[in-house]
């Protein structure tokens, strides 16, 4: 008999699991000195091998899906419950600057027990020599009110015309690695300053007042500052009265009043289904998980295409990395280049959307639990984000002839998260459409990192914003991970990866008139081979094709990875960011899977003197991609060169690509879409008529 379980193996880890594995941790600490010492970076599911998960969905939980594994001789031998989940613990000792690594198993008992002597089983640790794990917000605080309490820093800021250390902003960041100096035998933060210009407004935009010319790094170990030096007596930029964003009158402005309410409703509510963390949605389904390094995860993509079944898209789909690098060669902003996953966490910077939802419509929320520094559970309420979103015109067609027409919308579910890491904002989007189609997408926003200028002074390297001050040239990079399984049930490695590039025929008896051109495909053997830059001059796109599976036609199925805008770092190849970052040097790598190859840059970048850990190095085995478990890292940017209009805020950027299919259905499932799938009545009151006699439509 199948006993009942109540986590999903893909299930994010609960606050009471948590508890568990942190107290199950500082319980085996050795000496009371030891435990004391703990710091608790990050505390995760260990996600179990692929074959658990699909037992878990065949037997275990609906809508139980036996087709996932095959068929054996004398039908299934089920067991009666799945193996014990596990937490991965990522534990930094303060004491000895040791960072260690363990993996406790949990039980039921264990997960609704917080602490007590039900607590879990330690199933191994290791420390993991020369390196630092990410930052944490306490280490942030706590470094902030060290460098105000410093005298020198004090004495610096006075002379700049500031006493009230209230006014003053300490942003601690990562020291990256330029030299030895930089080792990780130190923890090491190197903090940005910057200066309010009213203690009495909270929301007053600090970030427009950067106090240069102060160098600062911080013992984050001992929490003592061990460099200090007032280089350059740089002035304060002005008061700009153009730096606040808050409404109306309390930025000195007025907000417009033209804007009419805009509703959106569901009468009988979503079109989506959901149970636990599992999402059912026009034909599409698949897992919610979360982490505090990637935030939101989606685990388990699959489609239901008719008689065919459930089809699987991908295992696993996550941003696992960002980096930041400025193109200003002047102190601070040339050792701007932050790790904004690797260093901090994309995910423990999360939004509660309870306070402020950027969705609109029936929105299904998901609470996400992580740990603090000294091991406390603290949960981020309505964090992840799922609605229905209208998307415009799926598709339409209107026969000449007949004069008959036939429209379809377009709706989109989309599960969303917002983190906010320093002064900078970023939205992360997976989208689902009733095409088949899967689109990834970020949303850049917020306020800029600046620089003060001298009076009179330009810089090459930045644009003038305000009086005394520039916001530098800089370039954001994503990293998108996608465990691919187009149509290949658990324990199938039956992928491979295709260039296609469209070629020009050569004038000749084949293009007597020179206008012919055709898409010519290139398979990827090898790790080495499959390092490859976007070519928007040849529509260069990457299809992932299952090398068993075809279609009505008799070709292979398979999604196609579409780019979007984007570029390559433009630092020079000996830049030191790179050092650390070299996966940025190709717009897509592809790897045979291997479960411990989950970031591009390592697991710990901080302050990392390795050169080209990660992906770089990875891929030298030069594994076989002929037929395999495929997973696709595409590196995704863009060059951000400011304008006037991205002060006092920016407005929301967005780059992305999309996964579309490609041969994988015999025709689009787009054309089952009903006519009367969203309700409009155009209310036009005769505006559209008086606007156009009016001349107002030609000129808008």
């Amino acid at each position: 008999m199948v006993k009942p379980q109540t986590s999903h193996p893909l299930d994010p880890l609960s606050a009471a699991e948590i508890s568990v594995a942190v107290a199950t941790v500082r319980a085996a600490g050795a000496t009371p000195e030891v435990r004391d010492s703990m710091r608790f970076v990050e505390v995760v599911l260990l996600e179990p091998d692929k074959q658990v998960v699909a037992l878990a969905d065949a037997y275990f939980f609906p809508p139980f899906q036996p087709s996932l594994l095959p068929r054996t001789k004398g039908g299934p031998v089920i067991p009666s419950k799945l193996p014990p989940r596990q937490a991965r613990l990522i534990v930094y000792n303060k004491r000895s600057n040791e960072t260690g690594i363990w993996i406790v198993e949990l039980s039921e008992v264990h997960a609704v027990t917080r602490g007590g002597h039900h607590r879990g089983k330690v199933i191994s640790s290791k420390v993991v020599p020369d390196v630092q794990p990410p930052m944490d917000a306490e280490e942030y605080a706590e470094c902030e009110a060290v460098v105000k309490e410093f005298p020198p820093f004090r004495e610096a800021m006075k002379k700049r015309g500031i006493e009230d250390m209230d006014l003053v902003m300490v942003d601690p960041w990562c020291a990256g690695y330029h030299s030895e100096a930089d080792a990780p035998n130190h923890r090491l933060a190197k903090p940005l300053i910057f200066c309010r210009t009213e203690s009495d407004c909270p929301m007053e935009n600090g970030y427009a007042r950067p106090v240069e010319g102060i160098h600062v790094l911080v013992d984050m170990q001992n929490m003592v500052v061990i460099e200090f030096e007032d280089r350059r007596l740089i002035p304060l930029p002005p008061a700009d009265p153009l730096r606040n964003y808050t409404p109306g009158e309390t930025r000195g402005g007025v907000d417009r009043s033209d804007v009419k309410p805009l509703q959106i409703i569901q009468p009988e509510g979503p079109s989506f289904r959901v149970n636990g963390h599992f999402v059912q949605w026009q034909k599409w389904n698949f897992r919610i998980g979360f982490t505090p390094r990637e935030g939101l995860v989606i685990h388990s993509v699959a489609y239901v295409d008719g008689n065919r079944g459930r089809r699987p898209v991908a295992h696993r789909l996550s941003f696992v990395e960002m980096v930041v690098p400025y193109g200003d060669p002047n102190d601070p902003h040339y050792r701007k280049n932050a790790f904004d996953a690797g260093e901090d966490g994309l995910g423990k910077n999360a939004h509660s959307l309870k306070k402020g939802c950027d969705c609109l419509g029936y929105i299904k929320y998901f609470d996400a639990h992580f740990t603090n520094f000294t091991g406390g559970v603290e949960t981020i309420e309505n964090c992840v984000c799922l609605h229905e979103e209208d998307h415009g015109i799926l598709w339409k067609h209107q026969d000449w002839r007949t004069g008959l027409a036939e429209v379809r919308r377009s709706r989109r579910l989309t599960v969303s998260f917002i983190c906010t890491v320093a002064n900078y904002e970023y939205g992360f989007f997976w989208h689902f459409y009733q095409d088949g189609k899967i689109e990834a997408e970020v949303k850049l926003t917020g306020i800029l990192s600046l620089g003060a200028l001298q009076p009179g002074e330009t810089r090459k390297y930045g644009t003038t914003i305000a009086p005394g001050l520039y916001a530098p040239v800089h370039q954001h990079f994503f990293v998108a991970r996608m465990d691919m399984a187009v149509d290949c049930k658990p324990g199938e490695t039956f992928n491979q990866v295709v260039e296609v590039n469209v070629k020009v025929e050569e004038p000749g008896k084949e293009n007597v008139h020179n206008n012919a051109f055709y898409a010519e495909e290139e398979l990827l053997r090898s790790e080495m081979q499959a390092m490859r830059d976007c070519n928007p001059l040849s529509a260069r796109h990457w299809i992932i094709r299952n090398t068993r599976t075809v279609n009505r036609t008799g070709q292979l199925t398979g999604y196609k990875l579409l780019p979007g805008s984007n570029c390559l770092p433009l630092a020079g190849s000996e830049a030191k960011f790179l050092r650390r970052a070299a996966f940025l040097k190709h717009n897509l790598w592809v790897t045979r899977y291997a479960r411990d190859e989950m970031y591009p840059g390592g697991e710990f970048p901080n302050q990392n003197p390795r050169v080209g850990e990660g992906l770089a190095t990875w891929v030298k085995q030069n594994r076989s991609l002929e037929e395999t478990d495929i997973v696709l890292w595409y590196v995704f940017g863009v060059t951000h060169i400011p304008r006037l209009e991205d002060w006092p805020v920016m407005p929301v950027d967005h780059i992305g690509f999309m996964l579309m299919p490609h041969g994988f259905f015999n025709c689009s499932p787009a054309v089952d879409v009903p006519p009367n799938s969203w309700d409009s009545e155009l209310k036009d009151n005769g505006m559209a008529a008086k606007s156009i006699q009016n001349g107002l439509l030609a000129k808008l």
